[in-house]
């Protein structure tokens, strides 16, 4: 196992109950003014550096500590996976929780079946430095202050009075008393999302209820004064959240996920659309013709009542065309698009992502995935006008233009729409269909070009995939054994929709119909992996994995990942994905290897190996490393075979991370960490150059079967659920359950649930920039959430051996720590880069793309969120450039996946500035 273990995975401990939950957050009425952001005001740079916590506040007297083992086979288990043999684990140490037993030569801490020890920063007795500098101190609202309507369940008793926020204030200190908490000001204005912010945000530790022991298990009681709730915790949801026009927040729903606010559930007819009660002046949807979607009936979607004006083609120097946006300057773009005519109130639409059809449903998520992309790369903005107005988009190449009925309008772009039509159409005409749409939105994002048809034959292929993934998991919506007994891998598989702003999400271009079953995560898919003898004089390899401080070689760990497997002498095996074998035996150089004896063909072995979200990194229960191997498939935007620079990037911040960058890091965040890549093997020609495609990188599993681990971008996408049709997040599933379990509303509830992601996902990774010069490309996908048994965040992982940046301003820094860093990893970039990959892949993609998760599934107001994440980063000011960064600036660079496929760009080839494109858009925080 890697010489520095990856942090236990945080558990409550019975022994320290969770922190109580929030008090619930003020919801603000339908349409409260949005505030202008307050100045900025920077928190001192050393209530938030990474430096160690004291260890005084940090933890009750450590115990014994049992440790992540390497779970190996016999004879190399109790290894010492992290630091020197007898060295304390990074952090402060907390109590182990009872059973937890110590492997022999092990120090760290178990995050064996979540049995590990508490932090201390989540003990009973919050507050400690960390904490307190993130949140300061808490606020109490002032007697007889204005609260928004949506939400009088009385506050719980001792509500009224906060603790201090830092341990040992005086126990009488109350409010106005200096050093107490702090009242709301007289100028604040208590019904805007600002307000409802600072409810969720100040009063944390003090006010908020604690969970049902239904929601926690034991150590927990329920709140006062509130019924105990045996059992489980009901799934049915909390309190809606509050809205604010029928365009930006959904209709509320039945179990099934149809509206239930006023409007019947509707009937399917054969066009996918109700049978009746169709909105007056949306006749004849019911009775179009065949489908253009592939589903048993026309899914065609009625516009307007009055069709438009007759259009005539427009020149394609119209000032309404747009062309690919590469922006260099950061200069803001004009706003294309508008609105159209009054179409029907979004409450009476259905959300075609139910459909019973699972074509009609995949069809419906690749058109939102294409207009959500043109939308925002184009910086198409809201239609102006009352509820029910259509957008329009221009398409001024096919002198045309697009009516969208617009089911949720998110701030963060998450946005829900219902497929489009032409403008100048009869109201019987079918919507367009996902392929349709990429051609039209493919002539006016690059006319001369070959990217178009390209884009549209990937688009046919993932609408196709979805489709067929949708069907598999309604038909079996429980994952089979083993993957049913391990909670990552259960996550890794669950990602059915893919990444909501890609052209392109389920695309796999190059497998077989017979090859998509096996090889495909969605359908819980499985397969022996192929092996290769490597002999000496071709191998190339590096490992940095130790155990018991000595250590490890890459080829005697992958041997013990196959037992029994026949090698020559002195030979290292080399694992494959079968794919990648039946398409790398036939490539010349390949075959030269193998004729000159220095590669032997072993064929398929040992026991099965399943494929996780990213489809070539595999994953087997128990196994001490997950491999990531070389896929030559086009997913999303690349090729995915590894690079000789990512594998000694790996390797290189694994090293980089043991010279006392983890435990200086990991004492002020001790839930959070990277997960390791310490080792790997490739082969190189005869002349020494690296060979393609024939390479594998080990990378530690820190996980056990009970760690509560996903990545955000599983957490936040729509799936179906047993025993219903109807698409829901996991995230929607736990805040609704811990709304019934709480007594609390959804909308609270959302808001608690965020800002806990927030310091325990978030506020490391900024701190790690800070400390170390390096910016992680934490994206969904990337970034992995570690849950409680109630749901709530508890800590969090990053990996990903590609998604790097040293700070080129910090290279001396870098170097000192670690000589010769970067060579051979080429990981250095810009500083300007760096700031704005880095805006792009935590602010917008993750907490930007979160926000927009929680206000589409409408669970909050998207703007009580982004008040919110205001001001979390106005605290976290002394943590880099990034918080500044995304507080100030008007407009954020942003990654345009829908241009990037039509430009051709493969973002895994070529300098790290020009892999794929990026296009300027308003920044959400700044409005």
């Amino acid at each position: 196992m890697p010489d520095t273990p990856s942090p236990p995975t945080p558990t409550p401990n019975p022994t320290h109950p969770a922190p109580p939950t929030a008090a619930t957050a003020p919801e603000p009425p339908a349409q409260p003014p949005v505030p202008d952001r307050p100045p900025h005001t920077p928190a001192p740079a050393a209530h938030l550096t990474a430096t160690p916590a004291p260890a005084a506040a940090a933890a009750p007297e450590p115990s014994a500590q049992p440790s992540l083992d390497a779970r190996l086979p016999a004879g190399a288990q109790g290894t010492d996976p992290g630091t020197p043999t007898g060295a304390a684990a990074p952090g402060p140490v907390a109590q182990a929780a009872p059973g937890a037993s110590s492997a022999a030569g092990d120090s760290g801490l178990s995050a064996r079946g979540m049995e590990a020890a508490r932090p201390a920063h989540l003990a009973a007795d919050a507050g400690t430095p960390t904490e307190a500098a993130v949140h300061g101190p808490t606020a109490l609202v002032s007697p007889g202050a204005h609260l928004p309507a949506g939400d009088a369940r009385p506050c719980a008793p001792g509500a009224e009075s906060a603790r201090p926020a830092h341990p040992g204030t005086a126990p009488g200190a109350g409010a106005g008393t200096p050093g107490s908490a702090a009242q709301v000001s007289p100028g604040a204005r208590p019904d805007t999302p600002e307000a409802g912010a600072d409810a969720a945000l100040q009063g944390r530790e003090d006010v908020r209820p604690p969970i049902p022991e239904s929601a926690l298990g034991a150590g927990t009681a329920p709140r006062p004064g509130q019924p105990h709730l045996p059992g489980a915790a009901p799934e049915a949801p909390g309190t809606p959240g509050p809205a604010s026009d029928a365009s930006s927040l959904p209709p509320a729903r039945d179990a099934e996920g149809w509206t239930v606010s006023g409007v019947p559930a509707p009937q399917f007819g054969p066009a996918g659309f109700p049978a009746s009660g169709l909105p007056e002046g949306w006749s004849g949807a019911a009775e179009a013709g065949a489908s253009v979607y592939g589903g048993s009936g026309a899914a065609a979607v009625p516009g307007s009542g009055t069709p438009g004006p007759p259009l005539t083609p427009a020149p394609r120097s119209d000032a309404g065309a747009a062309s690919v946006p590469r922006q260099k300057d950061g200069t803001g773009r004009a706003r294309v698009g508008g609105a159209g005519p009054l179409g029907p109130e979004p409450a009476a639409l259905p959300d075609l992502l139910d459909h019973p059809d699972p074509a009609v449903a995949a069809e419906a998520a690749a058109v939102e995935n294409l207009l959500r992309c043109w939308v925002r790369e184009t910086g198409i903005g809201r239609p102006d006008g009352p509820v029910g107005t259509l957008l329009r988009i221009p398409l001024p190449a096919s002198g045309a233009a697009l009516l969208v009925a617009v089911r949720y309008w998110s701030p963060a772009g998450w946005h829900r729409f219902s497929p489009p039509r032409f403008e100048a159409a009869p109201a019987h005409a079918p919507a367009l269909d996902a392929v349709t749409l990429a051609a039209l939105i493919a002539r006016e994002g690059n006319p001369a070009g070959r990217g178009g048809a390209d884009l549209v034959g990937r688009v046919a292929d993932s609408v196709h995939r979805t489709a067929e993934f949708i069907a598999d998991r309604r038909e079996h919506p429980a994952p089979p054994a083993p993957v049913a007994g391990d909670l990552f891998l259960t996550s890794e598989q669950s990602l059915l929709l893919g990444h909501p702003l890609h052209p392109t999400p389920k695309s796999r271009e190059g497998l077989s119909e017979a090859e998509v079953r096996p090889y495909s995560p969605e359908l819980h898919g499985s397969f022996p992996l192929h092996w290769l003898a490597v002999a000496p004089a071709a191998l190339a390899t590096d490992s940095a994995w130790t155990e018991r401080g000595r250590p490890v070689p890459a080829a005697q760990l992958l041997g013990r990942l196959a037992p029994g497997l026949t090698l020559p002498d002195g030979a290292t095996p080399l694992p494959l994905h079968p794919w990648q074998a039946r398409d790398l035996l036939r490539r010349p150089a390949v075959t030269a290897l193998r004729d000159a004896g220095l590669l032997t063909d072993l064929g398929p072995h040992g026991e099965p190996w399943h494929p996780t979200s990213s489809i070539r990194t595999v994953h087997r229960p128990g196994a001490p490393a997950m491999l990531k191997l070389s896929l030559g498939l086009r997913i999303t935007n690349s090729r995915r075979e590894n690079l000789r620079k990512e594998l000694h990037r790996g390797v290189e911040v694994h090293r980089l991370l043991r010279t006392g960058l983890a435990e200086q890091w990991q004492a002020a965040h001790p839930g959070f960490d990277i997960v390791r890549d310490p080792a790997w093997v490739a082969v190189d020609a005869p002349d020494g150059t690296p060979v393609q495609g024939l390479d594998v990188l080990l990378r530690h599993n820190p996980f056990r079967s009970g760690d509560d681990a996903l990545c955000v971008a599983a957490l936040t996408a729509p799936r179906p659920w047993p025993g219903r049709i109807a698409m829901r997040s996991r995230l929607a599933e736990i805040v609704s359950r811990l709304a019934g379990a709480t007594g609390r509303s959804t909308s609270a509830v959302s808001a608690e649930w965020f800002l806990r992601y927030l310091d325990h996902v978030v506020l490391p990774v900024l701190a790690f920039d800070a400390l170390a010069g390096v910016a992680l490309e934490a994206h969904q996908q990337n970034t992995l959430v570690i849950l409680d048994p109630a749901g709530w965040p508890l800590g969090g992982r990053y990996r990903d051996n590609q998604g790097y940046y040293f700070r080129a301003s910090r290279r001396a820094e870098l170097e000192h720590r670690l000589p010769g860093i970067g060579a051979a990893s080429d990981t250095f970039v810009s500083d300007a880069v760096t700031d704005e990959r880095f805006a792009y892949y935590l602010g917008i993609n993750n907490v930007l793309g979160l926000i927009g998760a929680f206000g589409s599934a409408r669970l909050a107001d998207e703007r009580v969120l982004l008040a919110a994440f205001r001001r979390f980063l106005g605290k976290a000011a002394g943590l880099g450039p990034l918080p500044a960064q995304l507080l100030d600036s008007p407009t954020l660079r942003c990654k345009a996946n829908l241009l990037t496929r039509l430009g051709g760009l493969d973002e895994l080839v070529g300098p790290v500035d020009t892999q794929s494109v990026y296009v300027t858009i308003a920044n959400p925080l700044h409005d």
